[in-house]
């Protein structure tokens, strides 16, 4: 069967071979473990369970995934395998469950989570991805998933495009919040400040490009004053070839506390913000978990 799951709509029979996501038709998992490096209450103190899914619909070439994004690297995994890998993280704790960069499989995880959940017990469910997500696809997951997690990477198209993402970026992903925020309009969270519901939009303030922070944030801004944004400044050159000079260095805090001066100039009220020191590779999942 062809597959037009996500934004690309690129065709792929992937029962045969990868499509531009450079993934299979199973689910295939690069990483899977706690993960304490997320917005706090995502994390929460027990970790979030995380599972990574291999490959992506976007090759933006300062990734800091790369390893599983740009190469498809990981392990297939049945449902009952995942199933399994899920509830060993939440015996160890976890007190979310995030599917990472999930556009790519979002027909068959609706299916997956329409049996998980019920089985959770409450724990709440993430869907932390790349911003780069049908509508259609989105509208699948409306009353599975408890917690949208999504990025908006670009307010400029045309750097959307430099950087290997693709030029309808602000559109789509704006299109894609804005179903998300339909789905889970209410961000509340627990008594130890757990988020139980609600949508977090990320973006990742770049060197040089404060910019295209400035029309991220008026485009965030779009959804309501009140909407959660999470401004990372946890940026770092990644290892490998980049032809890009200003992505070659770290952001540096007068370009960050211009981001966040922005924030607020604007009339957003509710976020996250980052040290510099986030912008450590130690923050990076090992993903040779799987081999």
């Amino acid at each position: 069967m062809k597959c037009y799951d996500c934004p690309v709509r690129c065709g792929a029979d992937r029962e045969k071979g990868v499509g531009a996501c450079k993934a299979p038709e199973e689910f295939k998992i690069a990483h899977a473990d706690l993960h304490f490096w997320e917005e706090p209450c995502i994390s929460g103190k027990r970790g979030t369970g995380a599972v990574f899914f291999s490959g992506c619909n976007l090759n933006c070439v300062f990734c800091q995934n790369f390893k599983i994004s740009g190469t498809g690297s990981g392990k297939v995994v049945s449902e009952e395998e995942l199933t399994d890998i899920i509830f060993a993280l939440v015996e160890r704790g976890a007190q979310t469950v995030s599917f990472v960069t999930p556009s790519h499989y979002i027909t068959p995880l609706a299916e997956f989570l329409a049996v998980l959940k019920p089985k959770l017990n409450g724990i709440p469910i993430v869907y932390n991805s790349g911003g780069y997500d049908s509508v259609e696809g989105l509208k699948k997951l409306d009353g599975l998933v408890d917690v949208y997690l999504p990025d908006y990477k670009y307010g400029d198209s045309e750097l959307a495009k430099k950087y290997g993402a693709r030029a309808d970026y602000p559109s789509v992903a704006f299109a894609a919040v804005k179903e998300m925020i339909s789905q889970q309009p209410n961000t509340v969270f627990d008594e130890d400040g757990v988020i139980r519901k609600g949508v977090i939009v990320r973006h990742l303030v770049l060197p040089g490009c404060i910019e295209n922070t400035k029309l991220a944030l008026d485009v965030i801004r779009d959804f309501g004053r009140d909407v959660y944004v999470s401004l990372m400044a946890q940026y770092f050159p990644v290892n490998k070839p980049i032809e890009f000079d200003n992505l070659r260095r770290r952001l540096t805090q007068e370009e960050y506390d211009q981001a966040i001066d922005y924030f607020f100039d604007i009339g957003l009220k509710n976020g996250f913000s980052q040290e510099l020191t986030a912008a450590d590779e130690g923050f990076v999942p090992d993903f040779n978990f799987f081999k």
